[in-house]
């Protein structure tokens, strides 16, 4: 899954020496084949020859090798089912569910808690606007837990321009960050000035009353902040990044955007416990449908919004 982060991550382990293949496919592929694959950072812009092929049967995975797995969740199950034999799984994505998906298939899953700000609109390039850390990739045995291949992880992250740290509760901190990435729905379907309005504090404000609900341990928002301050976003050739993962995948209209496994994994935990959940759920049913009619993004009025809140809770 060579976009945003998985084009950048790999670009960076590339420059820095290890032995890395991207799977990509169509028009991206093809840009990666032909010219590289162009990365722009506030300090550079550049073009890394790193080698890419069309499906991991392609891209000789042997004992030793580690997946870094980075596509969208909607996509995990059908990327895991390519692998052709049994390696290590690092899941480098939002959400929370990509793990216990890896873990049905193979024995050694790792979470990856990822805080990099990058973008990948055209095909051949991607863009990281932290510097000089290009991001925090903090990773951990799935459930919990730390081993020697989390340790070689997170030390060839260290050396390839990124913080990490090998964590036994990385998923305590993939929480956290769900909490965080419940607004990427808001911003894609109402814009980017809704990521800190009263919509995103009501997605997040559930959320927290479904973790607590569910017994989930999560790591509070002191941590995450300090986590996060060695993540310096910077411009990109005088521009700043235009949204979140969420609303790339509607700037692209990739005809599919992964609500249901962010804002749907509040509302299932809300019907287990108990816990209403109408603005999350109602979030996740217009950016699915926004994303199903290749819309873009902020297309949706937050009177709209507010409105079909108003039948759910009718419905309800």
């Amino acid at each position: 899954g060579a976009g945003a982060i998985g084009g950048v991550v790999g670009a960076r382990l590339f420059q820095a020496g290890h032995d890395v293949v991207l799977i990509a496919r169509g028009d991206h592929l093809d840009a990666i084949q032909s010219q590289g694959l162009r990365l722009e950072t506030p300090d550079e812009t550049l073009t890394v020859e790193v080698p890419a092929v069309g499906s991991a049967a392609q891209a000789g995975l042997r004992a030793g090798d580690v997946v870094l797995l980075a596509v969208k969740s909607q996509d995990t199950a059908a990327a895991l089912a390519t692998l052709p034999i049994a390696v290590p799984v690092v899941c480098l994505q939002n959400g929370v569910e990509n793990e216990r998906v890896a873990l049905r298939l193979f024995p050694d899953v790792y979470g990856c808690c990822v805080l990099c700000p990058a973008s990948h609109l055209e095909p051949g390039s991607v863009v990281a606007y932290s510097s000089p850390v290009t991001g925090a990739l903090d990773v951990g045995r799935y459930p919990g837990g730390v081993d020697e291949t989390a340790v070689a992880v997170a030390t060839a992250f260290r050396a390839s321009t990124f913080e990490s740290v090998a964590r036994p509760d990385v998923m305590r901190w993939k929480y956290a960050k769900l909490l965080t990435n419940l607004g990427n729905a808001v911003e894609a379907v109402l814009g980017p000035d809704a990521r800190g309005g009263a919509i995103a504090q009501r997605v997040r404000e559930e959320g927290v009353a479904c973790l607590r609900a569910a017994g989930v341990d999560f790591a509070s928002e002191e941590e995450d902040a300090e986590r996060r301050a060695s993540v310096a976003i910077r411009p990109v050739a005088g521009q700043r990044r235009g949204g979140g993962s969420s609303w790339q995948s509607l700037a692209r209209g990739s005809g599919s955007i992964e609500a249901d496994y962010l804002n749907g994994e509040i509302a299932l935990l809300g019907r287990m416990h108990g816990v209403p959940t109408p603005v999350n759920a109602t979030v996740q049913r217009l950016a699915n449908r926004v994303a199903a009619e290749r819309r873009p993004p902020g297309s949706i009025t937050e009177a709209a919004l507010l409105e079909a809140l108003g039948q759910a809770a009718q419905v309800d």
